[in-house]
């Protein structure tokens, strides 16, 4: 493109960024403004003066680091998991044939349709029997293993769909079995479908809100969505202030882990097509 046709479309880019981006960045000034700023309008681009005491206030009213290392490591823990279970099941769709394949591959893919909420009475039954319920086993456990990770498994499928049969039929040559050629030929190929699904995994767990509500109850047990709600004044009222700046903190590993693997994460999608 011409040097003006440059201009012009990184213009019309940046006018389209500013819906997007003006929230996050409201949400993060407001942090630092006081109560009496924070509905100002028009809106401040910049607090007048600085404050950090909405900061403190965040850890002083909660356990605002143990719940933030809630959150962490369940995001962790459910990504690492979702992303093994994910890959070995799309994988097994992808190249080992047996009876009933296709059929089964769908009544997968149906867990795509059913919502969270239809499933969270028979959970909490579930894992009410097995004494989990103030636990973090459920978050954990659901994810991996149910519903949430259909999507992921579906990713991975059709990523290995789209592998040419020939490395895999050369590493049998080299006298390489099943789980050896996967995990040394197919999983290291496999990186960029693996980043989108980390990046949806993480996200999906990182921002999980009703499962915590019905099953957690102890404040030093909540997670980072459950906690935001807490952030109220005498009178139930939301202290503006306050739940700006834990909320900022909130979204911080989310930049993190998508400023990292954003190009696996468009790597991924682009590869994942319908094939098969």
């Amino acid at each position: 493109m011409s040097s003006r046709a440059k201009v012009l479309v990184y213009g019309l880019l940046s006018l389209l960024c500013v819906p997007f981006v003006f929230p996050t960045w409201w949400m993060v000034t407001s942090s630092f403004k006081p109560t009496s700023e924070i509905f100002a309008y028009p809106p401040r681009l910049l607090p007048s003066q600085w404050h950090f005491g909405a900061y403190r206030e965040v850890f002083r009213l909660q356990p605002f680091a143990e719940q933030y290392w809630n959150s962490l490591y369940i995001a962790a823990v459910v990504t690492v998991g979702t992303m093994a279970v994910a890959s070995l099941a799309g994988y097994a769709f992808a190249r080992i044939r047996f009876p009933g394949q296709n059929a089964l591959f769908v009544v997968v893919l149906t867990g795509l349709l059913i919502p969270s909420e239809v499933t969270i009475v028979p959970l909490f039954q579930l894992f009410n029997r097995f004494g989990m319920i103030d636990t973090h086993w459920p978050l954990i456990l659901v994810p991996i293993f149910g519903a949430p990770s259909v999507l992921a498994t579906f990713i991975m499928r059709q990523f290995f769909v789209t592998l040419p049969k020939e490395l895999e039929e050369a590493a049998r040559v080299d006298g390489l079995g099943r789980f050896a050629t996967f995990r040394r030929i197919a999983l290291p190929l496999a990186r960029p479908a693996l980043g989108a699904v980390g990046i949806f995994t993480f996200l999906n767990s990182w921002n999980l809100f009703l499962e915590p509500v019905v099953y957690l109850s102890s404040k030093d047990k909540f997670t980072l969505p459950q906690a935001l709600t807490q952030y109220v004044d005498a009178y139930g009222g939301p202290m503006w202030d306050v739940q700006l700046s834990a909320a900022s903190l909130t979204a911080l590993p989310v930049l993190v882990v998508f400023v990292i693997a954003q190009r696996q994460f468009v790597e991924g999608l682009a590869h994942t097509g319908l094939k098969g």
